[in-house]
C-alpha cells in the first residue's frame, strides 16, 4: 500500500488516503475520497482545486477532474464543470455510469444533475481571495503569481489495485471553455494495473502536447524505477524545446511495488506515505530535480 500528492496541500489528501487504505478501503474509493474533501475546502481554492478556485476572465469557476484505474478502460473525466465543488465524484460516476469517458460544460453539468449532484450559483464557488483577485484582474490587469497547481492523487490499495486521480480549477482568467492537460488520459494521469500510476502539474497547455503521464508509465514498464522515469520524460522534454529553461512541471509516479517517484523543472513539494510508514511525509525537489530516496 502507498500513495503520492502534488503540492504541499495534497498533506491531508494522502493522510486521508492513508488511514482509508490502511482500513482495507479500495483505491477507487480512496482517491475520489480524499480528492474530494480538498476540492470542497475554500482555503485549498487558492492552489486552483475546486471550491475557491480562481474564475476564467468571465468571472465564472469552472473545474477540470479525472479519475482512472489501472484496469484496462476505466476512466472517467469532467472538463469545464461550472456549479459543483467536488468535480472528482462527477468524474467518478462518469467512469462508473456513462458510456462515454470524458464530458464537458452544459453536458457534464447536466450529467452531474441528473445524477443528485447540486449545481450552486457562482458566488459559492469563490473565495474572498479568488473574488478579490478576480477584481484586481478586471481593474488592474493584475495576474497571479505562482498559479499552476494541480491536485494530483495515486493511490495502492492492499489488494494491488492502483487508482490515479486528478482535479484542477484551471488557469486564472483563463478563456471560458480552456481545458488543460488535467482531464487528459496520458496527460495529466495515466495507470497501468501491472505497472504503476503518474500524475502531472503545471503549465497544461504545455503539458498535454508531451502525454508525460503515459511516458512515465512507459518507462517504468521497460523497467524503470518510478524516479528514473519521471526524470527521464523530465529531460526529454527540455531537450525537445531546445532552451535553457522548461515550462513549469511537475510528476509524481508511483509503481506496484510501492515505490514513488517525482521530478520537476520547478521548485516541487509531494507528500508521499507506503506501508510502514508512521505517517505522510513531504519532500521537496528544486528545480529540475528529482528524488531518489523513496523506493
Amino acid at each position: 500500500m502507498a500513495a503520492v500528492g502534488t503540492w504541499s496541500f495534497s498533506h491531508p489528501a494522502v493522510e486521508r488516503t492513508m488511514f482509508m487504505l490502511l482500513a482495507g478501503q479500495n483505491a477507487t474509493d480512496v482517491v475520489e475520497t480524499a480528492m474530494s474533501e480538498v476540492e470542497d475546502d475554500v482555503k485549498t481554492g487558492r492552489h486552483i482545486v475546486g471550491r475557491g478556485g480562481y474564475p476564467n476572465f468571465k468571472g465564472v469557476v469552472e473545474c477540470d477532474a479525472a479519475i482512472m484505474e489501472g484496469l484496462p478502460g476505466r476512466f472517467g473525466a469532467v472538463a469545464a464543470l461550472r456549479g459543483i465543488a467536488q468535480p472528482c465524484r462527477v468524474a467518478r460516476k462518469v467512469m462508473d455510469r456513462s458510456p462515454h469517458s470524458l464530458l464537458v460544460g452544459e453536458g457534464a453539468e447536466s450529467f452531474a444533475q441528473e445524477l443528485g449532484f447540486i449545481s450552486e450559483p457562482n458566488e459559492n464557488m469563490l473565495s474572498d481571495h479568488t473574488a478579490a483577485a478576480y477584481q484586481d484582474f478586471l481593474e488592474k490587469n493584475k495576474s497571479v503569481i505562482s498559479w499552476h497547481d494541480t491536485l494530483g492523487l495515486i493511490a495502492l490499495d492492499l489488494s494491488g489495485n492502483i487508482t490515479v486521480g486528478v482535479s484542477t480549477s484551471g488557469a486564472p482568467f483563463k478563456s471560458p471553455g480552456r481545458v488543460g492537460d488535467s482531464p487528459l488520459p496520458g496527460c495529466g494521469l495515466y495507470a497501468d494495473h501491472t505497472v504503476g500510476a503518474a500524475a502531472a502539474t503545471g503549465d497544461g497547455d504545455k503539458i498535454m502536447c508531451y502525454c508525460p503521464s503515459f511516458h512515465v508509465v512507459q518507462l517504468m514498464r521497460q523497467g524503470s524505477s518510478p524516479n528514473e522515469a519521471c526524470q527521464a520524460v523530465l529531460a526529454d522534454i527540455q531537450r525537445r524545446i531546445s532552451g535553457d529553461t522548461c515550462f513549469e512541471i511537475g510528476l509524481i509516479a508511483l509503481n506496484m511495488k510501492g515505490e514513488v517517484g517525482a521530478a520537476s523543472s520547478v521548485e516541487f513539494p509531494y507528500t508521499f506515505w507506503k506501508q510502514g510508514m508512521g505517517s505522510v511525509e513531504k519532500q521537496v525537489l528544486n528545480q529540475a530535480s528529482s528524488d531518489n530516496s523513496k523506493n
